[in-house]
């Protein structure tokens, strides 16, 4: 009934990183762009910083799903927080799913890795390895060890591995204490808050997306939305999602100011 009554096809503020609802915004473009130039240039190393909630983690799945299969061999490691024999043996796992011959050492995990990498170079594909919340990893030396290491991977001419870290702003900071890898980070992209006019275009963009065929939300409801999400899209979601609730409840024609302030309230 909720999804009827607004005209719906879908949910479109729900918080997972569903790349359909990727809002291309320059300075999400931006990044898929800068990252893109990395790994099609096989420059080593990027990393992604932003605050909580503002799309880097929905910006690694649509890169994941921009990479073509018959080109790219991706890994996409989402729990970082893991001693360095599991570290590695999770990106194994990621490339190659649980197998008989899973490895069970650190040693086993990186000729794994480095067979994937030479499979891969051989038959004409390039291997990326994309570490999210990769600022947690940054507090473990021993696996700052492992990745520096990872980026020791290559030939005269190329790296055989490309490395993605996206993570919270003070990943910069912690890169940079680790000259090692610093050195190899090709480009580093900071993600900002969207500002009051994206923040209307993103409403409207995900509205529609989900399937509606006018404007659900009022310039001035953008505007109050826009004050109290700063801009950052995870907010925007939560605030979007409980004000299509209340307005449902009420039956409210559209979503204006007054309804984003009674549904806040409601909220607590």
């Amino acid at each position: 009934m909720f999804l009827e009554y607004w005209g719906l096809l879908k949910e479109p503020f729900v918080n997972v990183p569903d790349p359909e609802f990727l809002f291309p915004s320059a300075k999400h473009e931006e990044a898929l762009m800068r990252l893109m130039y990395v790994i099609q240039g096989r420059r080593g190393a990027a990393v992604l910083s932003g605050d909580i909630g503002c799309g880097k983690t929905l910006i690694s799945r649509a890169l994941v799903k921009e990479l073509p299969s018959q080109r790219y061999d991706p890994a996409l490691v989402t729990s970082p927080i893991l001693p360095p024999e599991e570290f590695l043996r999770e990106i194994v796992y990621q490339f190659e799913g649980d197998t008989p011959n899973s490895p069970k050492q650190k040693v086993d995990s990186l000729h794994a890795i480095n067979d994937r990498m030479m499979a891969n170079y051989k038959s004409g594909r390039d291997t990326i390895v994309i570490i999210d919340e990769a600022h947690l990893v940054m507090e473990d030396k021993a696996i700052l060890e492992e990745l520096r290491l990872l980026l020791n991977f290559q030939l005269n001419d190329r790296f055989l591995l490309t490395l993605i870290l996206i993570g919270q702003p003070d990943l910069e900071e912690k890169i940079k204490k680790v000259p090692a890898l610093d050195q190899r980070i090709a480009i580093k992209y900071r993600l900002r808050a969207l500002t009051r006019k994206e923040t209307s275009d993103y409403i409207s963009f995900r509205t529609r997306k989900a399937g509606a065929n006018r404007e659900l939300f009022t310039t001035g409801a953008a505007r109050e939305i826009y004050y109290l999400s700063e801009g950052i899209p995870r907010r925007i979601n939560s605030i979007c999602d409980l004000c299509l609730l209340v307005g449902f409840e009420e039956k409210a024609p559209v979503i204006d100011k007054t309804l984003v302030e009674a549904a806040l309230a409601k909220g607590g």
